[in-house]
């Protein structure tokens, strides 16, 4: 295994975490904040380690997937602990377990908080927080590509372990240029959708951190109540930019390139979109009654389906009050989450066509045993080795979800809290149901099973296998072996 290489990109994480821990000092320089000192005092710390950690270059930069996985991995538990220091700190968050729980959530774009009262924080680090969704949202070592000039032609596989979906492509030949396009397009979206909540009136502050929430799908509010005392017409504004930040980023891309009819005929798009109009229709006619007219229903339903789908976490209104057809299907939306290759959450959308066509598949196996047939996406033929690890990821999502259930099960609470807990934090959503719903918070869960929630915000984002890899003793013996007989690449 090339531990150097591991060693040298997680330094450059550093760095650029270190750099990135300014932005918020600067924010408690406009608001005349002491809480910036902690920023500063980390990020210099940041700076350092960096600075250590890559003053020497690997002799190969050429690693496999299981390097990529191992970076990955290590890059995210990195990013959080050192992440979380200047809540720490500055004590705003007294608890270290409460302020890597926060940090977590916010790096995983999950949205899930500790904090009963987020108006206390100071300016500074409601501005972290809700940055930290932007950062996760695509990706660190995304960026790291954008901008570090890594020679090598296996770099997929650093973008594969950290990009969502069953499968990760390039754009244009050299991932450099792909990792830029993907960031070129991000910004852009993140500012047009500020400018578009200037212009509704939004604060500057606010305007800023809700489209570092809605871009990174995470869902941090600034406000205690989230989005339910903002006017319409910002909500509506959020409803149009979450949907769109759930969309697999492929489409942007044709699109941008003049190839409009090709993007709209993506199977997995099309999907997405079916799904979202059918699961507001039928809200929409259930939560009529119980609400201040047509357009109001409308309103509520658009932004809850948008905000679970694509598992920003937003929330207009406590749909924890809604009738029980209303909150079954927020929950089942919480497991489909959005599109291959977004900001978003959940299991994919293409993973569930793929799984449904796969069950549509075999029933014809057993009425034709003879025929010979291949499963397609966008007309065409799906790769047997993809749809075999969707069909594994699907087994081993369940089993750690299962599992997470049954050890939160030992603290008391109710099924439903449980449940829907571990459902948004797999699924990186933040808000669940009963104890975990949208008017409340999980600084009420023990510290054991914050630990537990903060293991299946990481193992969600990173597509669950880039962390379950860590716990794989030979890793562990590969770098080892690696790093101490001198060996700078080995497979």
């Amino acid at each position: 295994m090339n531990s150097s290489i591991i060693r040298f990109i997680l330094g450059h994480v550093l760095k650029i975490e270190g750099l990135l821990l300014f932005l918020p000092a600067v924010v408690s320089g406009l608001y005349l904040e002491h809480e910036g000192l902690s920023f500063v005092s980390v990020a210099a710390v940041c700076l350092l380690l960096g600075f250590f950690m890559t003053r020497k270059p690997p002799q190969s930069q050429v690693f496999y997937l299981k390097e990529g996985c191992i970076t990955t991995a290590l890059s995210w538990i990195l990013l959080s602990i050192f992440g979380c220091l200047p809540f720490y700190i500055s004590g705003e968050i007294p608890s270290f377990a409460d302020a890597l729980f926060e940090t977590i959530s916010g790096f995983t774009t999950t949205g899930a908080s500790i904090l009963s009262d987020v108006e206390a924080l100071s300016h500074c680090a409601l501005f972290w927080r809700s940055f930290t969704h932007w950062i996760g949202g695509m990706g660190v070592l995304v960026f790291l590509l954008a901008v570090i000039p890594l020679s090598g032609g296996s770099h997929i596989n650093l973008m594969r372990a950290e990009s969502p979906g069953p499968s990760v492509g390039k754009l244009v030949p050299k991932i450099r240029y792909t990792a830029r396009i993907l960031y070129i397009i991000y910004f852009a979206m993140t500012l047009l959708e500020a400018i578009l909540l200037l212009a509704g009136g939004m604060p500057l502050f606010d305007a800023v951190t809700t489209s570092f929430g809605t871009a990174g799908t995470g869902g941090f509010g600034i406000r205690n109540d989230s989005f339910m005392s903002y006017s319409p017409y910002l909500q509506w504004v959020v409803t149009i930019f979450m949907i769109l930040f759930g969309v697999n980023f492929n489409a942007y891309y044709l699109i941008l390139f003049g190839k409009l009819k090709k993007a709209l005929l993506m199977e997995e798009v099309r999907t997405y979109f079916a799904i979202i109009l059918a699961t507001t229709g039928i809200i929409f006619f259930n939560i009529l009654h119980t609400c201040a007219g047509i357009f109001d229903a409308l309103s509520k339903a658009s932004f809850q389906v948008g905000s679970i789908i694509t598992t920003t976490g937003f929330a207009s209104v406590d749909f924890d009050l809604w009738p029980q057809t209303s909150k079954t299907i927020l929950v089942l939306l919480m497991f489909i989450g959005a599109c291959a290759g977004s900001t978003g959450g959940g299991i994919k959308v293409s993973r569930f066509i793929i799984l449904i066509k796969t069950i549509v598949k075999e029933l014809r196996s057993y009425i034709h045993p003879k025929i010979i047939q291949k499963i397609k996406m966008d007309d065409k033929p799906v790769e047997h080795e993809v749809v075999r690890s969707t069909n594994v990821y699907f087994i081993t999502f369940m089993i750690i979800f299962s599992l997470s259930v049954f050890l939160l099960s030992f603290e008391g609470k109710d099924l439903i809290t449980n449940f829907t807990a571990v459902a948004s934090a797999i699924n990186n959503i933040g808000p669940g149901l009963e104890m975990a719903g949208p008017t409340k918070n999980f600084g009420h869960f023990s510290l054991f099973s914050k630990y537990i929630l903060m293991f299946d915000m990481l193992a969600g984002r990173l597509e669950l296998f880039p962390l379950l890899i860590l716990f794989h003793p030979s890793a562990w013996k590969d770098l080892f072996t690696s790093r101490f007989s001198h060996k700078s690449d080995c497979k």
